[in-house]
């Protein structure tokens, strides 16, 4: 047992949507399965609102379209309200990350007495939920593969986390087509941020052998296919590689989740109003390298499948790692994102603070610690 990579000792469960639907226009099924719901309720954002007439869908529509880049606590009860007006039989998120977790939080909670409050943490929500179809436009967090929701609570400045079986897809469907209009800054950042979902899983301490084999699957369909997406959006093997590449790391978010690399992204987020892609794209170089010396036959793996092998022979693996988000064009600096050089160790206290994550990372961080990594990024 203990010769293995991660423990097979430890129980994991794997949730995953009942149906996948992946490939060219496969946004079109939708409407065949969906045939025998009467009301629809879609969630969006003003530009995948554009999207719904590609679902083929028959019944009564109603569009909340509302929902910004990082969803906070009034987006989303705003977006509970609109659906207690509209009374779905089936919820639809249309959108990437933050749409299809409002999307899962509104299936689960329009219906019912369950606050927001009521469900954060693990395996809060009660009961059954409306129908919920996820239709992923951009390739990144995978959340339609997953059991978690985060939301921004604005006051306290941190994400509110509620994780349940009860919030995973009844379908989920990744048709490439709709990534084909994602510029290629967010491409490159939401792919960078599928690649640190697999990689953080893998090297995690509750990394087990059966997340593994999804990780390395993720991790190689970056390596080979998203410098392609960002060169060429409508590349349809590529955009559709990246979107199987988040799937596989919406699914290592389940039984194992990230570590250190998602906790000093998660500051930038609420503080800076970066988006998590672009923010985990920045912090992603700094935690691989840091945790290169009680990981290193796992890191060798991921430098391997990314082809960074003679770059980080040469260079180092730190400016390697960089290198490879700065030439997807990634602006790596924060001070390039309006960061000041005070409020580094703010971030730093924050970040630490984040134990759920940070209990994970395979290597220990100091406050101390964590203000180098802000410092180097700077």
């Amino acid at each position: 047992m203990s010769s293995m990579t991660g423990s097979m000792a430890r129980i994991i469960t794997l949730h995953q949507p009942r149906r996948l639907e992946i490939g060219e226009n496969a946004a079109a099924r939708l409407g065949d399965w969906a045939a025998d719901f009467s009301r629809i309720f879609v969630l969006a954002t003003p530009h995948t609102a554009g999207f719904v007439g590609k679902l083929g869908l028959k019944g009564t529509v109603s569009l909340f379209d509302a929902i910004p880049g990082e969803p906070d606590i009034a987006t989303f009860e705003a977006a509970l309200e609109a659906a207690r007006k509209a009374r779905p039989d089936l919820v639809i998120g249309l959108g990437g990350g933050s749409v299809l977790d409002v999307a899962k939080l509104v299936a689960a909670l329009w219906d019912g007495e369950q606050t927001l409050f009521d469900v954060a943490g693990p395996n809060k929500v009660a009961g059954r939920r409306t129908a919920l179809a996820q239709v992923a436009t951009t390739a990144g967090t995978g959340s339609e593969a997953g059991i978690r929701s985060l939301i921004t609570d604005p006051e306290k400045g941190n994400k509110i986390a509620v994780e349940s079986p009860y919030l995973i897809a009844d379908i989920a469907i990744l048709d490439p087509v709709l990534t084909y209009t994602v510029p290629p800054a967010v491409t490159a950042a939401t792919g960078i941020d599928a690649m640190a979902h697999c990689v953080e899983a893998f090297t995690n301490i509750k990394a087990h052998p059966v997340i593994d084999g999804y990780a390395r699957m993720g991790i190689d369909l970056v390596g080979r296919y998203l410098a392609r997406a960002v060169r060429d959006g409508a590349d349809t093997e590529a955009r559709e590689g990246m979107m199987l590449a988040s799937f596989y790391g919406g699914i290592c978010l389940g039984p194992v989740n990230t570590a250190a690399g998602h906790a000093l992204a998660y500051p930038l987020g609420t503080r800076l109003s970066l988006p998590h892609g672009l923010a985990n794209a920045i912090i992603f170089p700094h935690v691989l390298a840091y945790n290169q010396p009680v990981a290193s036959a796992k890191t060798a793996e991921i430098v391997a499948a990314l082809g960074l092998d003679a770059r980080a022979k040469d260079e180092g693996l730190l400016k390697a790692a960089c290198g490879f988000c700065a030439d997807l064009g990634v602006e790596m600096r924060l001070s390039a994102h309006k960061a000041r050089e005070d409020q580094l160790s703010g971030f730093a206290e924050e970040a630490h603070a984040i134990r759920r994550l940070m209990d994970n990372n395979p290597r220990d961080m100091s406050v101390a610690d964590v203000r180098a990594i802000y410092q180097a990024a700077y």
